[in-house]
């Protein structure tokens, strides 16, 4: 104990000193003063040791699975980050008429007015030809695509109508691709081209941009001076179905709703009262006396009537009523005395078509069962087929139709078959159906698809079709023509005298459809072929709801445009 004590130290050791709890509250805690402080517990250090070993792990781990896994697919995406793909866009086809003149071609920013072929990542300039009448046939497109940072999501153009629409994978072609390189501030180090891309077909057009032009001028000129609403004409091959001419007004403006989008004038096309992006050519209206042609082929097949029996009109015919009231009249437009067919085709008797279509004391009538079966001869209830969207067919009246949609009155009586027979009722066609018909008048009976396009230019675009009417005889085909053209030569009978232009022979039929209730509203119509010696073209010229009294019809139409074609277009005529 005592060497203890002699080696002993003076100075106290740190864990000698005891704490008194009584001097506890003179301590500093803020301090620490008069804390005991304990050494960390193993179970303490091993948690935290297994937690930081455990980030480790998930660190090697995903490094890993970036570095050795996802390593190469991350190297692409890295090039891509400094490579950018742009499209070089192809030059969309050229469309032409038929004499080659550009109707939609392609303009670049740096060659303006000019086409061009020399690829580009430049979007070129849609443009169509500077003149009105075109653009239902040529229609328009919408542009290729990009997202806010300049990127393509769409890389061609889409046609939206017309034959832009309609051979839109023609004209197309093939976008190609270059890739350039760019560093961190997107400035270009280099340009390759990966992809050479492929201009689209030029389509040749059957159009004559001339007889085009002066149709739609002619058209429009009518509607402002004797107020029509709006009308259509075509002009077609009787051999080969190729349109010559086929317009409508009113009509949108191709270069306006291609090049100018949301504008107050594209989205007035949409909401405007006289409907210029509708198609008259292509839609249905009530025909009036241009359907009487194929209602007298009926007859002469039938043998309904023989061609040189005359009927009296004094104008108009009655029908007893069975209920003991009123006779039920039907009016002839005028009285035209005793015709017969080619007379009374010439003239347009209403009373001859009520008399050998529904039948009248003396004369036996086709019934609308036969009416129906001919009419369906001549698919005035199909659509044509021609190479343009929106196509609608016509309707004949029927007594499945009537009973379908007169719930309050289904039972079909004589004076449907009367109103029928004169194209009235619910008789609807297009004026291209009735072209159709026409032409198969003119060639004796061959029923055509009309095409817009031109077949001995393009042999890739799929051709007319034809066929045979059957049970229609020629000789019965020539009466009804030689009625026909009684309309144009026929002094005392000719309702379509105003065609008998110097310089070409033309046959036709002249038709007004009444309109609604107070009928004071009618549709003007004008069909036929020339030469009538030996027929090219078939016409027809549908004029839309103008005042009944009205002195201007769609003869004058067809008129102006005769007499354009024997100064500018001759070749058409002989």
């Amino acid at each position: 104990m005592f060497r203890r004590r002699k080696n002993r130290k003076n100075e106290i050791e740190p864990d000698e000193i005891f704490l008194d709890s009584s001097n506890i509250p003179n301590f500093n805690t803020q301090q620490f003063e008069g804390r005991l402080e304990t050494a960390i517990s193993q179970r303490t250090v091993f948690g935290t040791s297994l937690f930081f070993l455990i980030i480790i792990c998930i660190f090697t781990v995903r490094t890993f699975y970036v570095q050795i896994v996802k390593g190469p697919s991350f190297v692409v995406r890295s090039e891509d980050n400094r490579l950018h793909s742009l499209p070089i866009f192809a030059n969309r086809g050229v469309i032409e008429d038929r004499n080659g003149v550009d109707l939609s071609f392609n303009v670049y920013a740096t060659t303006t007015g000019s086409k061009t072929s020399t690829t580009t990542n430049e979007v070129p300039r849609r443009t169509y030809i500077d003149q009105p009448g075109f653009s239902h046939v040529l229609g328009y497109v919408s542009y290729p695509k990009k997202d806010k940072s300049g990127v393509f999501w769409q890389d061609s153009y889409i046609g939206r109508e017309g034959l832009e629409k309609q051979y839109d994978a023609l004209l197309s072609g093939t976008p190609g691709k270059k890739l350039i390189e760019v560093d961190a501030k997107d400035n270009v180090i280099s340009d390759n081209l990966t992809e050479q891309g492929q201009d689209g077909k030029t389509l040749t057009s059957s159009i004559d941009s001339r007889v085009q032009a002066e149709l739609y001028r002619q058209i429009k000129s009518l509607s402002s001076r004797a107020g029509f609403e709006g009308g259509a004409g075509v002009i077609m091959d009787i051999k080969t179905g190729e349109i010559l001419a086929m317009t409508s007004y009113p009509e949108y403006d191709s270069n306006t709703i291609t090049n100018t989008p949301d504008t107050d004038t594209v989205r007035g096309y949409f909401t405007r009262k006289d409907k210029p992006l509708l198609n008259r050519a292509i839609t249905i209206y009530t025909p009036g006396s241009t359907v009487k042609p194929f209602m007298a082929l009926a007859a002469l097949t039938e043998g309904t009537i023989s061609p040189d029996k005359s009927i009296l009109s004094t104008g108009s015919i009655s029908i007893i009523n069975r209920y003991g009231g009123k006779d039920t009249v039907f009016k002839d437009w005028k009285a035209h005395g005793f015709v017969n067919m080619r007379e009374a085709l010439s003239a347009s008797s209403d009373v001859y078509f009520y008399e050998i279509g529904g039948g009248y004391p003396g004369q036996t009538g086709l019934g609308i069962d036969r009416i129906d079966t001919y009419m369906k001869k001549f698919k005035l209830d199909e659509v044509t087929g021609i190479d343009l969207p929106g196509e609608k067919k016509g309707i004949i009246p029927t007594k499945l139709w009537k009973a379908e949609n007169f719930k309050d009155d289904p039972n079909w009586n004589i004076g449907n078959t009367y109103h029928t027979s004169i194209g009235q009722f619910g008789f609807q066609i297009s004026p291209l159906e009735l072209v159709r018909a026409v032409a198969a008048l003119a060639n004796d009976g061959t029923l055509l698809t009309p095409h817009l396009t031109l077949d001995s230019l393009n042999p890739d675009i799929a051709k007319s079709t034809s066929q045979k009417i059957e049970g229609i005889k020629t000789e019965h085909i020539q009466i009804v023509r030689e009625g026909m053209r009684g309309c144009v030569i026929n002094p005392r009978h000719g309702t379509c005298k105003v065609l008998a232009v110097p310089g070409v022979s033309v046959a036709a039929k002249s038709g007004t459809a009444e309109l609604g209730v107070s009928k004071q509203k009618v549709n003007s119509w004008i069909s036929g072929y020339f030469p009538y010696e030996k027929p090219k073209y078939a016409f027809v010229i549908m004029m839309e709801k103008a005042n009944v009294k009205n002195p201007f019809g769609a003869t004058f139409v067809m008129k102006g445009t005769l007499e354009y074609m024997v100064k500018n277009t001759p070749e058409y005529l002989q």
